[in-house]
């Protein structure tokens, strides 16, 4: 899949304007404080930018699910204290992100001073992408950034409403990082290109490996969906995760995977446990799993020959957890993995929440050419799919 090029935020003259800027500031909070600022973190040189261009910045983000109602728990209030330290200057706050005291405060913005905006879902009019709240959100507003790469994938009021509305938009630096990195895999790779797919649904990936086979050499399969295909080879899994309605789908893909020379690996041996809890006994079968066991983690001959694969990729794509990495026991597969991918040669792109916590918790994410920020919109990015909060864009040179 091509994606035209966007105009970005280095193109705009900024000196003096007051700029939307959409960020993705849904951070965990406990206490009022910051819990990981990774996200806070990837777009700041897009905030240092605009800085330099002595822009008015307004950042305009959601935080979690408040359901179009104000939930104190969901302010963005310690966002602002937090990113203060971080652009070491003052960064004001909103109460609300629409209205006449929101108007005043954007009005009051000198050159090169920031403003953040409280949460955008404290507003059903965000995620309902209603018109009129658009209006209000960007009444003040004379250029639109997006930088939210993790929302693109939706059609709210500030991803796509707010550039309709002032019909232009730019990408900010992460959104523009973003598109190049999964737009090379996608598009213009280098081969051995070799997919890693894991996380526990089939159904989040069919559409995904549907369109990685027309592209990639090798496609491994781990983590709890490698089941259901298990199961489409007619292999015994025992209380492992299968999703029965999907098994067929599963085998039509294992025979499509062979009708286009596509290598697509499965699981030889598995860790296996009576629950998935820790502190419990394991084992590591290479036969049928029985049938009061489950597979909760590939096994070291599986490690060992997914690793082969990686060894000879000149790009990776990896999407999904092998394991349940998030319990020691069941951990191994996945961590091994990332130093796997961490450790070769190729370009390689990690993309979703669980597969990039587990390169941290590693602490390879250096050694990783890109790290996506986005879940949802990184998967459908990978399916094939437009993403709305990017084709409203403006295109560069139009």
């Amino acid at each position: 899949m091509k994606t035209a090029p966007r105009s970005s935020i280095r193109d705009l003259d900024l000196e003096g304007r007051y700029l939307f800027l959409r960020v993705d500031f849904n951070v965990p909070l406990k206490g009022g404080r910051v819990m990981d600022d990774t996200r806070i973190q990837s777009v700041l040189p897009t905030i240092q930018l605009a800085l330099q261009k002595k822009a008015r910045i307004v950042l305009a983000s959601h935080l979690g699910r408040p359901d179009g109602k104000r939930q104190e728990e969901f302010s963005l209030r310690p966002i602002a204290h937090h990113l203060s330290l971080l652009v070491q200057q003052d960064v004001a706050f909103a109460e609300d992100c629409v209205g006449t005291q929101v108007e005043e405060k954007v009005q009051a913005l000198q050159p090169g001073q920031v403003l953040l905006l409280e949460n955008l879902r404290f507003h059903e009019g965000e995620t309902a992408n209603d018109p009129e709240f658009s209006r209000r959100l960007c009444e003040w507003a004379q250029e639109y950034v997006n930088d939210a790469f993790g929302t693109a994938h939706r059609a709210h009021a500030s991803t796509v409403g707010v550039p309709q509305r002032l019909g232009k938009g730019a990408a900010g630096l992460l959104m523009e990082k973003e598109l190049e990195s999964l737009s090379r895999v996608l598009s213009n790779p280098e081969h051995p290109v070799v997919a890693i797919l894991g996380g526990a649904k089939t159904s989040d990936k069919i559409e995904v490996i549907e369109n990685f086979l027309s592209f990639t050499d090798t496609i491994l399969l781990g983590g709890g969906m490698a089941f259901t295909f298990l199961r489409a080879r007619g292999e015994e899994v025992g209380k492992s995760i299968v999703e029965r309605d999907k098994i067929g789908v599963a085998r039509e893909l294992i025979q499509s995977a062979g009708s286009r020379q596509v290598s697509l690996k499965l699981p030889v041996d598995h860790v296996i446990a009576e629950k998935c809890e820790p502190g419990l006994e394991t084992r590591v079968v290479e036969e049928a799993i029985p049938a009061n066991w489950m597979g909760l983690d590939i096994g070291p001959r599986t490690v060992q020959e997914f690793g082969e694969e990686v060894g000879r990729a000149r790009t990776i794509i990896w999407n999904g957890p092998l394991g349940v990495f998030e319990i020691d026991e069941f951990a191994s597969g996945t961590l091994e993995m990332a130093r796997l991918v961490a450790g070769s040669d190729a370009f390689s792109v990690v993309g979703g929440g669980d597969s990039v916590a587990a390169v941290r918790k590693a602490e390879l994410q250096d050694q990783i050419t890109h790290l996506s920020t986005g879940g949802g919109a990184c998967l459908e990015f990978l399916a094939g799919k437009s993403l709305p909060g990017v084709e409203v864009l403006t295109r560069r040179g139009v």
